[in-house]
């Protein structure tokens, strides 16, 4: 066993799980998506995004180039967020969590392609 595989494999599947963790649920209800967890999915996607780095595959730089979509995805989102609680009079509106919700939907499309690379990749590898 690869534990550099394993490695990558856990962070893949752990910025997914958390990103549809923050996703799901009433896209404008502020009580059930929790900051933390967007924070925790943005830290996990940008870790993943480092393990990435270094494969000079095609589908590496496919790989890559899902992370880097969810990073600015969730960071978008981190910034909306930010934006409506730290400067905004209205604080965050239901608007605002649509917002916020939305963009970390596009960073979970993301991060779905990536898992399915992943698949992809485990499944076609043949042992040399």
């Amino acid at each position: 066993m690869n534990l550099e595989k394993v490695v990558f494999g856990f962070f893949v599947l752990l910025a997914a799980t958390l990103n549809f963790g923050f996703f799901i649920g009433d896209i404008s209800d502020v009580v059930v998506h929790n900051i933390y967890e967007l924070f925790a999915a943005t830290v996990v996607s940008l870790i993943a995004t480092v393990l990435k780095f270094g494969d000079r595959t095609q589908i590496g730089a496919v790989h890559l180039a899902t992370s880097l979509v969810a990073d600015i995805q969730l960071i978008a989102a981190a910034v909306v967020w930010i934006y409506a609680e730290q400067v905004s009079p209205a604080g965050v509106t239901p608007q605002a969590m649509a917002g916020v919700v939305s963009l970390s939907g596009g960073a979970l499309f993301a991060n779905i392609v990536s898992v399915v690379l992943l698949v992809i990749e485990t499944v076609s590898f043949r042992r040399q």
